[in-house]
């Protein structure tokens, strides 16, 4: 296998296996016009596996959607091809339309407003802002 390295771009590590095709969607990589390699199942050396995604351009990345999907993810920043910052995500406290409430009678699902979740506590859990659904 020969993937290219990064000249400029991000490369996404440490997302657990079975989860990259998620990041992919979610950030709608995609509809890019560069590179991006997504690997998955790679040897690990903290777990047994992991995804990848390797990104070759500096776009604008929604590192809180990441964290929502991967929390453990880091975020390697590439410039000229070397590593210049490695960025560790945190759970956000909020999510803005990430997220689809669940409940059908939820305003935000009836009315042209944001989905908005917050974290409610340290296990993860996000729920509703409007009627406190959990979510799924």
């Amino acid at each position: 296998m020969n993937i290219d390295a990064i000249e400029n771009g991000y490369v996404i590590d440490h997302i657990p296996a079975g989860k990259g095709m998620r990041v992919y969607e979610i950030l709608n990589l995609g509809s890019l016009s560069c590179q991006v390699a997504i690997i998955t199942n790679a040897k690990s050396k903290k777990n047994l596996s992991k995804d990848i995604i390797k990104i070759n351009d500096l776009i604008d990345l929604d590192l809180d959607v990441i964290a929502y999907i991967a929390p453990q993810a880091t975020v390697n920043i590439i410039k000229d091809s070397l590593r210049v910052e490695k960025r560790k995500l945190s759970m956000p406290k909020e999510l803005r339309d990430v997220i689809k409430c669940p409940n059908p009678r939820c305003i935000c699902n009836n009315e042209p407003i944001s989905h908005i979740f917050t974290l409610t506590d340290e296990k993860g859990t996000y729920r509703c802002l409007y009627c406190e659904t959990k979510a799924k």
